[in-house]
């Protein structure tokens, strides 16, 4: 195997934000430009709002602008502009319904043709995030169910999302053993599990390749953690917060969203599970 090294990755905590192993993409950044059209954005209604993010996980497609339409009309909600590789983007609160998400190259006028398009369904309650993974030439676009449920006094939820493009299988396990994901795939995901708050050391291991990460939970928080390439042939994992206390919630847009290249390195969807359970 070649290339192992570790590196320090911790979670900060926002306050106010919202936010393992049932397999189910590089994240669009906090700094990435927002423009809402307000004009064309619907009231929400209490009770019949959603939440989308979105995520740039492919690490070989430059920077792109995405857009976030509805179906019904076409009128484009708002824009995220420049989005690079590693970037995800803050929760915006939608109306329940059905949206197309488009990515163009950052800079391309309104008529362009899309890199990349998917239809995504928000429903009443419920957060979303939805990425771009893959290499350029097999660019892929998933939609994940995001899971807020608050962990337990003094524990934290994780769940993984695997988007690395070196190796077709990875698994993450802590030093001490536990899985945390077993042979995941692109574009899969495992469900959430809970596990006690602190700092964590994970390997990461695939086809000719294998690193370590340190990640640090806060309790009361529920954290993704995209596995990503790095620049030179690499594993690494960006966290990225899903919630940050218990009981909150995504409120319009939130400051949730990560930016890998930036970084030095609520309705429950599936029951949280201890560490080693169900693996």
């Amino acid at each position: 195997m070649k290339n192992s090294r570790s590196s320090r990755l911790n979670i900060a905590m926002a306050t106010g934000a919202t936010a393992l192993l049932m397999l189910v993409a590089a994240p669009l950044s906090s700094t990435a430009a927002t423009t809402a059209e307000s004009a064309a954005v619907p009231a929400a209604t209490s009770g019949q709002a959603g939440w989308l993010r979105l995520g740039h996980l492919s690490p070989d497609t430059k920077s792109v602008d995405v857009r976030v339409s509805a179906v019904s009309g076409g009128s484009t909600l708002f824009e995220l502009d420049g989005v690079g590789y590693g970037d995800v983007s803050d929760y915006r609160e939608l109306p329940a319904g059905s949206y197309t998400v488009s990515m163009v190259p950052a800079g391309a006028s309104g008529s362009s043709v899309p890199v990349i398009s998917e239809t995504v369904t928000i429903e009443s309650g419920t957060a979303t995030t939805v990425a771009a993974y893959g290499q350029t030439d097999d660019l892929q676009v998933r939609a994940f169910d995001d899971d807020l449920t608050e962990p337990a006094t003094g524990a934290a939820r994780i769940r993984l999302i695997q988007a690395s493009t070196l190796t077709p299988e990875v698994d993450v396990t802590t030093t001490q053993g536990d899985a945390i994901a077993r042979d995941a795939k692109a574009g899969s995901a495992t469900g959430y599990a809970e596990i006690p708050a602190g700092d964590w050391t994970l390997d990461l291991k695939g086809k000719g390749v294998a690193d370590t990460a340190e990640v640090s939970v806060s309790p009361g928080s529920v954290t993704t953690l995209f596995v990503l390439d790095t620049s030179d042939g690499g594993l690494t994992i960006l966290p990225v917060l899903d919630s940050s206390s218990v009981g909150d919630v995504p409120d319009g847009g939130v400051d949730t969203g990560g930016g890998y290249l930036g970084s030095d390195a609520a309705n429950s969807v599936a029951p949280a599970k201890r560490l080693g359970e169900a693996l």
